[in-house]
């Protein structure tokens, strides 16, 4: 898989894809994470990405030209068209089944914007998804290409090591993870449970189910009435 990730701001990038499971699928061949800097892609000695908005208010909006210039270079590099994103607060809202998607995908190009957003004409004219990972404003889509990145990397076979590893975890299959224990078998007066330690695969199958139900209607309640309404 190769990623692009369209920026202002390339050095953020360095420590968070420089360690772990993001590093280790690099170097192993997995993923190919490409950064590309908008500004380089400007005709101005100032190398202005900016300007007000039209109509008034408050902030900058991002310009087309550099932008268009810089992803259209981008899009030359490779031979696979690639899955366009725009990382946005007005987008649809990222969670592990659209991370199954993308990791489904042999090539992702994210957009992370800035200031106060990007003109709209570059996401009709790019045709680009527009994506959010929450209901809330960050200062710019680094944060969130980041988020979205890690996602998506761990799911690509034999980056975790152990391809079980996260057919296991939260979200997978719509619920919360079951609670997770490992040694000593006490600590403090708190006991593993009984069933983990008791060999029986189909009771601790059995066990786990019902903690990440129990956990999922007590903490993600909304969750669970997502499962009844999709049964």
């Amino acid at each position: 898989m190769r990623i692009d990730i369209l920026t202002l701001f390339p050095d953020m990038f360095a420590s968070p894809f420089d360690f772990s499971i993001l590093k280790r699928a690099q170097t192993n061949g997995l993923v190919e994470i490409v950064l590309s800097n908008i500004r380089d892609f400007t005709q101005d000695s100032y190398r202005k990405v900016d300007d007000k908005p039209y109509g008034g208010g408050s902030g900058m909006v991002m310009l087309c030209k550099p932008m268009f210039d810089c992803l259209e270079s981008v899009q030359k590099q490779d031979a696979r068209k690639g899955r366009l994103i725009v990382l946005t607060p007005q987008g649809k809202k990222f969670d592990q089944q659209m991370a199954k998607e993308f990791a489904a995908e042999e090539r992702l190009i994210f957009i992370a914007g800035r200031y106060e957003g990007l003109d709209e004409r570059i996401i009709i004219g790019s045709g680009a998804e527009q994506v959010s990972i929450g209901d809330y404003v960050l200062t710019g889509g680094e944060l969130a290409a980041m988020v979205i990145v890690d996602a998506v990397v761990r799911l690509l076979p034999g980056a975790l090591g152990d391809d079980e590893s996260s057919a296991d975890e939260s979200f997978s299959d719509g619920l919360l993870e079951y609670p997770q224990y490992t040694r000593p078998e006490v600590f403090r007066d708190m006991k593993v449970p009984d069933v983990l330690l008791s060999g029986n695969h189909a009771e601790i199958e059995k066990w786990r189910r019902q903690q990440a139900i129990e956990r999922t209607k007590k903490n993600r309640p909304d969750l669970l009435n997502k499962l009844k309404n999709e049964d």
